[in-house]
């Protein structure tokens, strides 16, 4: 039986209690609330170093402002609601206000997820920060948009009041490309953000605040953020970290130092909860600061010169980002909870940051009150716990008293829906009272035996405190979440991308497992795969009346083909996700079930193609949407795509790009009177959910949503196909080359490809000294070349050497040296070329002195324009081009947006007769005589599936019931989909990314032999089967795997690996596949790496030339050479890149070493030799996929 809430009945019950409140307050008299606290740009306004972005998800940053903070998105049915500020009030207790409203937060998303789809700027500048678009790096969302931060995953306290940060997990981030009046080029700012000090990683970059407006990388000073981290691969602190620092581009800058090293060692290693740290710069002189955010005054982390004269100066654009670095790099995580920006021209005082530092303080940032969390995971709480119906399981409760005074009746008890059942462990009592006041900052738990309903449910526990306030008298209560799955006990398995062979990297599988009792009907289930980046068309749909025995295994294999788009009644050609294999003749089936059809193939054409994107221009953009009755969209890329052949165009996604799910309406309103009749928490709930709710309606229309079904499903996103009438031009991101003056009519531009007469192009950004203004191409010319000196140029001289010469031409114009030195001459001799750079003649002659790596730039003849330009715009400002796009006929029924999907479907098969039935998209498309593409081998799978193809990096499997409830999800690779993630993701240091299952397809061979080498045949799976405590990286393993670089033979006794890793002494390992196939047990394990010498070595080199590098690493001791040349080394470093790969060894080799001579690690000692020889390529691997049978994995503590 569902309960539902009686929303009237709430709602009056609510305003009964609130009016109660009211009159109690009316009769002690009308007093006036407090006034609201001041914010941090009140203090910033004060000094004159007014905020043009003020974002925080906690709190106001101005004591006037009264707009949202941040908006949620709720996945259930799609709407959206905007998080506001508490007022002040009088009574019953007087409260400030200035705090996030969480109450609707948690009220709206009760019961499903919510992201955080905007970060408000509370500034009169309105820089909202929404979903970060795809940039030099993309993110895993679709089209290579970044993730949107679940809206729950950070709460605190501040004030005295719970709400919520916004927690990056690798893959996440937000940013304002099209930003206004922020600073750019050299011109001064000033910016803090208060941020969890101890989430973090090595990833590139947690940042906050200016970056580049096209989401690349424009080069050394084109951005200038506060940092927090521990990375090593740039300026750094003693480790371990993390460290304060700043984002400079292609450098995290945390000192300057005059020799030019990277160790800051005055960086201190930071190890408070919450931080607040300053990233300030003016021209030639920047200043970093830092400070513990709940006590004590900052300090300055480093105050001094720029890194050098390519930072100096400065080339700063102006977006503001949140959460990565400039160029999207997105594999940071940390959590933010406010931050702002000063305007252009302005530099705050150290006084004045440390008057920000007492605000942020005297806001009082405390951790979370209450936590609910597995009673074995308590330290690490997975954010999820997975029930059979009618299981129990163990769940605490915990409190934190940060009130500021003892805290007494502290009493904890778990509200559970209906049916379900909540008791202190051995008793039936629903609550624990502590006797003891608990003292602030300490912290009480209760453990409670939870125990499921007969019903599938997907929802909330609620964790409930109460307290007396010890100061105030009065009694006080907080809740709290987890989310709970109540489903019968299928899990997904194991899967495997590919069994490794490099002619079929689609032999996949996807395995159930029925880790219950009993025989489970699972009829109508849907498994749904996600690869990274792509829209979800379709899910695979388990057929009426199957069921899976306990301990049972269902085996979904990937068809060897399936449609690409749907294919209707009368078709008698089907495009195809692949034609790899198949032959004229050959007899395929097409679909399962009774929609089967047989057909032979009459013609063999082209697949379709991977898809590309409907454009994304950037700064402005970042989505277009071209309206229905189009007949031409832009697109990213033209290749593929070819006249009078079909082209398909992705429709009904939605902006931000988030993946949904399907869930029944009602779950989401499904509240528990299991303990008794509604608590005061309870009424607040509901009557805070339909205030939100009549607060959201009331907002203008783009304040809601109305996307979804009305039972709340998500709609996938669906193609329709047109003929491909005309290929033009993909769209272009590129750059002034140049300056340009306010009347030109030239603009000289670093790309012009892609660019035709008549294209419109936005230019600039909307900030002090800088105007945006739309211009017309009226011709096309030569684009600008960019390079560097690559030395010092003295005053007086007229040739200068450069990194590149190419696209450099004699009469053309030459800019020399940074903005602060630039002078401009003509090209008079042009010399050749080389890996080295080259070098060019000028005149007249430089008239300053430059030095090595300052810019260099040809300017090519550029594009002329229809009027003269209305504002200076300087070079390094990017823009976009939309090209001429793809064109075709008929038109569009449905409007199309940026980043959704658009594919070349080329020439498809062609039957031997038409279809007698229309076919859904990915549909399986089977020709069973294909050896080289899709599942192959046994057994047999219960189920073929048609697509999508899995992805070999990322992607997320969801698991449904037919009644749409998730059963079992996970995420491989990188959190795809973060709300389906199960497991910690707060986990921090160096290396960390969030709990995800490790992608089992990786990389192939390296050495010699990289080019035949296969990539090692393994699958992620559970272990033992069906294991589950609702964490990825521990439920799942993947096969330790690995390959011969250069071969062994038989009789060897050491075989030399491309890497170690997991492997163990005493394991036993597989080597090699088929007939060649032996086991062999290992002795010990040594270091990887096995390659060549690339040319012959000199007696005394340190250098050592080799065909790859690849697997090597400082301080590992390696074997050069054999017989009587044979030596051992220590490795300095091992590069690869410009000039080749290489090894530096710390001392002088004593002998000379020939081209070929071997290089390995110590690699792997078995007890016993080998009884084969095995060629480069062969793998090495601790155990094999295992479909359809139970999983082999190898622990460290051994099988179990």
């Amino acid at each position: 039986m569902k309960t539902e809430i009686n929303l009237p009945l709430m709602l009056a019950l609510a305003l009964t209690v609130t009016g109660a409140t009211l009159t109690t307050a009316t009769q002690r008299g009308r007093n006036a609330p407090p006034p609201r606290p001041k914010g941090p740009c009140d203090i910033y306004a004060a000094a004159g170093d007014p905020c043009v972005a003020a974002h925080s998800t906690t709190r106001a940053l101005y004591a006037s402002y009264n707009g949202p903070l941040y908006q949620v998105l709720r996945q259930s049915d799609g709407k959206t609601l905007d998080i506001g500020v508490v007022q002040p009030l009088a009574s019953p207790v007087p409260d400030a206000g200035g705090y996030a409203n969480a109450a609707a937060q948690d009220a709206f998303c009760a019961n499903t997820y919510c992201w955080i789809t905007t970060i408000y700027d509370q500034s009169p500048k309105h820089n909202d920060l929404t979903q970060a678009p795809r940039g030099g790096f993309s993110g895993p969302a679709m089209g290579g948009s970044n993730n949107l931060p679940v809206a729950d995953m950070a709460p605190i306290t501040i004030m005295g009041h719970k709400v919520y940060g916004v927690f990056i997990a690798p893959g996440m981030g937000l940013r304002q490309n099209d930003a206004k009046g922020t600073a750019v080029d050299d011109q001064a700012e000033g910016q803090y953000w208060v941020i969890n000090g101890q989430h973090y990683n090595s990833g590139c970059c947690f940042d906050y605040g200016n970056a580049e407006i096209d989401s690349r990388d424009d080069g050394n000073g084109t951005m200038e953020t506060t940092y927090y981290g521990n990375a090593t691969g740039w300026y750094h602190g003693n480790p371990p970290g993390p460290w304060i620092m700043t984002d400079q581009e292609n450098n995290l800058v945390g000192c300057v130092n005059p020799d030019g090293s990277r160790l800051c060692a005055n960086l201190p290693n930071i190890t408070w909860r919450f931080v607040t740290a300053i990233a300030k710069g003016e021209p030639h002189h920047w200043t970093s600061m830092g400070g513990d955010a709940q006590k004590g005054a900052l300090s300055v982390m480093f105050d001094g010169p720029r890194v050098d004269h390519t930072y100096d100066p400065m080339r700063k654009q102006g977006a503001i980002l949140l959460g990565n670095g400039g160029d999207n790099s997105n594999g940071s995580q940390g959590t933010f909870y406010e931050g702002a920006m000063t305007a252009a021209g302005t530099f705050p005082t150290d006084a004045t940051d440390q008057l920000i530092q007492a605000n942020v303080v005297a806001a009082k940032y405390d951790v979370a009150r209450l936590n609910l969390a597995p009673a074995s995971a308590t330290a690490t709480p997975p954010g999820l716990q997975t029930f059979s119906p009618g299981s129990s399981q163990d769940t605490t409760v915990t409190f934190t008293n940060t009130t500021g005074g003892p805290a007494t009746a502290v009493t904890l008890s778990i509200s559970v829906p209906r049916q379900w059942t909540s008791s202190v462990a051995g008793t039936t009592r629903t609550s624990v009272t502590n006797a003891d006041p608990v003292a602030p900052g300490a912290s009480v738990s209760a453990t409670f035996k939870v125990t499921s309903g007969p019903a599938a449910f997907n929802g909330d526990l609620i964790g409930n405190v109460s307290w007396t306030n010890s100061t105030t008298g009065r009694t006080q209560s907080e809740t709290t979440v987890e989310k709970v799955r109540n489903v019968s006990p299928i899990k997904i398995n194991e899967f495997r991308i590919n069994a490794g062979s490099p002619a079929n990297s689609t032999d996949s599988f996807i395995e159930l497992y029925n880790a219950g009792e009993r025989s489970i009907d699972i009829s109508n289930w849907t498994l749904t795969a996600h690869p990274t980046q792509q829209a979800i068309f379709s899910s695979v749909k388990v057929p009426a009346g199957t069921k899976l025995a306990a301990d049972g295994f269902y085996l979904l294999g990937l068809s060897t083909s399936g449609l690409a788009v749907p294919a209707r009644t009368g078709d008698t050609t089907i495009h195809v996700r692949s034609t790899t294999g198949m032959t004229v003749g050959d007899t395929i089936e097409i679909d399962t079930g009774s929609s089967v059809e047989t057909r032979k193939i009459a013609s063999i054409g082209t697949a379709a193609s991977n898809n590309t994107t409907l454009w994304q221009p950037l700064p402005d953009g970042p989505v277009i949407t071209i309206p229905a009755g189009s007949t031409n969209v832009p697109v990213t890329s033209v290749n593929g795509f070819v006249v009078g052949e079909k082209i398909a165009l992705g429709y009904r996604t939605t902006y931000p790009a988030v993946s949904r799910v399907t869930q029944p309406a009602n779950e989401r309103q499904r509240v528990s009177h299991a303990n008794g009749p509604p608590s005061r928490e309870a009424l607040r709930r509901g009557l805070a959910v339909a205030l939100a709710e009549a607060e959201a309606r009331r907002r203008s229309g783009a304040r809601e949503s109305v996307s979804g079904s009305p039972r709340g499903e998500a709609p996938r996103v669906e193609y329709e196909v047109a003929m491909v009438t005309a290929v033009g031009k993909p769209g272009t991101q590129a750059f002034l080359g140049a300056d340009a003056a306010a009347g030109a009519t030239n603009i000289k531009v670093t790309s012009v490809a892609n660019i035709s007469a008549g294209d419109k192009i936005r230019l600039d950004i909307d900030s002090v000294g800088h105007g945006i203004e739309t211009v017309t191409v009226t011709k096309v010319g030569t684009q600008s070349s960019r390079t560097a000196l690559g030395a010092n140029a003295i005053a007086g001289a007229t040739t200068i050497r450069t990194r590149s010469v190419n696209g450099f031409v004699v009469g053309d114009k030459l800019t020399v040296g940074t903005p602060a030195n630039q002078e401009t001459v003509t090209i008079t001799a042009v010399g050749a070329s080389s890996p080295a750079g080259g070098s060019v003649d000028v005149t007249p002659a430089l008239a300053k002195a430059h030095l090595n790596r300052e810019d260099v730039v040809a300017h090519g003849t550029g594009l002329e324009l229809a009027a003269p330009l209305k504002f200076n715009h300087a070079a390094n400002l990017p823009f976009s081009v939309r090209g001429t796009g793809i064109s075709f006929k008929p038109a569009t029924v449905f409007a199309h947006s940026s980043n959704e999907p658009v594919q070349a479907l080329g020439t498809g098969i062609t039957l031997d007769r038409a279809l007698a039935r229309g076919h859904a998209m990915h549909a399986i498309v089977r020709d069973a005589a294909v050896t080289t593409a899709g599942y192959q081998g046994t057994p047999v799978p219960n189920q073929w599936f048609g697509g999508p193809a899995l992805s070999a990096s990322a992607g997320n499997i969801v698991l449904r019931a037919a009644a749409g409830l998730v059963v079992d999800s996970l995420n491989y690779g990188g959190l795809v989909d973060p709300w389906a993630s199960e497991g910690y993701q707060a986990a921090s240091g160096a290396g960390r990314s969030g709990c995800r299952v490790t992608a089992p397809a990786s990389p192939g061979g390296f050495g010699p032999a990289a080019q035949v080498a296969a990539m090692p045949h393994r699958s992620a799976g559970r272990f033992p089967d069906g294991a589950d405590t609702d964490s990825n990286c521990t439920d799942f393993l993947v096969q330790s795997a690995t390959t011969l670089p250069a071969g062994s033979p038989a009789g060897a006794t050491n075989i030399k690996v491309a890497s170690v890793g997991d492997f163990a002494a005493g394991q036993t390992i597989m080597i090699d596949t088929g007939a060649n196939l032996e086991t062999a047990v290992i002795a010990t394990v040594g270091t990887p790496g096995a390659t060549t010498a690339a040319s012959a070595t000199d007696v005394g080199a340190t250098v050592i030339p080799v065909a790859s590098a690849i697997g090597f690493s400082a301080g590992q001791t390696i074997t050069i050479d054999t017989g009587a040349s044979q030596e051992t080394a220590v490795v300095a470093a091992a590069t690869g890149g410009r000039g080749g790969a290489r090894i530096t060894v710390a001392a002088p080799v004593a002998f000379a070493h020939a081209p070929g001579a071997q290089i390995s690690g110590s690699g792997i000692t078995l007890t016993a030799a080998l009884t084969r020889a095995h060629a480069g390529g062969a793998q090495v691997a601790s155990d094999v996929p295992t479909p359809g049978a139970p999983n082999r994995y190898y622990r460290s503590s051994g099988r179990r």
